[in-house]
């Protein structure tokens, strides 16, 4: 049992929420123009929580073997720092991980697509396969992007781009414009919370080598980067808003203004890297409030 309790604590359990945002808010918006299906909502759920997983199992191996994750490190304790899991456990995690991402990912193309849409079929397989790569690499290897200041644009566009233009796609069979501004405020709000996170680990990446783009901006600069991702993403929202407003109630999504504004403030005033770590939760389950609010949102009339 605690053996299962430590593997649950390399999942990350409190990273999920965020990965599923798109997917949300990408159903609400097939919903609205009558091309939903349960199947693939499921599945694509499925699908980016075992992308999400990947990814967190891989940025434990990747900063354990590098020894990015020491005593410096402000966040919660990692699997292989402490020493519950080997590298070799976890390595073999990963590969398991993989595998189950593929064939996720290629039942939910069948589901989606079929034989009738091969081509989109053959885009969404490379997709795919880019985004198992992404989730490995981020921390893994002697180029991994996470250590060259390149992971706040991955984020960005796998998590806001791909994750609710993509998941429309799978539900539509086409690109339609109401998607673009929901897909770019969830990946700068989803930039924002990796933002954050580096923002509070700049002094021990730094050491470490581990050059974030938090670490390339400094303290100062990327404070104003943190508002602007954020003010942005504020911003496009409520152009969204407006732009496919049908009633007041289309603009519930306001809401979520409240703890982001109020995140700002603290983020701004603070001098106490520490203080940083329960704002992370904040951040992202305001996001997927955000989210869940725009697609409900749409919805009524």
């Amino acid at each position: 049992m605690k053996k299962v309790s430590i593997w649950i604590s390399a999942i990350r359990l409190r990273t999920l929420p965020l990965s599923i945002s798109g997917i949300i808010l990408a159903s609400c918006l097939a919903v609205y123009n009558g091309v939903f299906e349960w199947r693939i909502c499921i599945l694509a759920i499925l699908t980016t929580l075992s992308f999400q997983i990947l990814s967190n199992l891989a940025n434990d191996y990747g900063d354990g073997v590098k020894g990015t994750d020491n005593a410096n490190r402000i966040g919660p304790e990692r699997v292989i720092q402490s020493g519950k899991i080997s590298p070799e456990e976890l390595f073999n995690a990963i590969k398991i991980n993989v595998l189950i991402s593929i064939v996720l990912a290629s039942l939910l193309i069948f589901i989606a697509f079929g034989v009738k849409y091969f081509s989109l079929a053959l885009v969404f397989f490379l997709l795919g396969l880019a985004s198992i790569v992404a989730a490995v690499r981020y921390t893994i290897g002697k180029k991994a992007y996470g250590y060259r200041g390149l992971g706040d644009i991955f984020v960005f566009i796998f998590f806001g781009l791909v994750s609710v233009i993509g998941c429309y796609v799978l539900f539509a069979k086409r690109i339609d414009h109401v998607v673009f501004l929901p897909a770019f405020t969830i990946g700068l709000l989803s930039a924002a919370v990796l933002n954050l996170n580096n923002m509070r680990d700049r002094l021990s990446d730094t050491k470490s080598n581990k050059i974030t783009f938090a670490v390339l901006l400094g303290e100062k600069k990327v404070k104003l980067y943190h508002n602007v991702l954020i003010l942005l993403a504020i911003g496009l929202s409520s152009l969204f808003g407006i732009l496919y407003y049908t009633s007041p109630y289309n603009l519930i999504f306001v809401i979520a203004y409240i703890p982001l504004l109020v995140h700002l403030r603290k983020v701004n005033k603070n001098n106490d890297l520490k203080l940083l770590d329960p704002e992370l939760k904040k951040l992202a389950l305001t996001t997927v409030l955000l989210a869940v609010l725009m697609g409900i949102g749409h919805l009524l009339e």
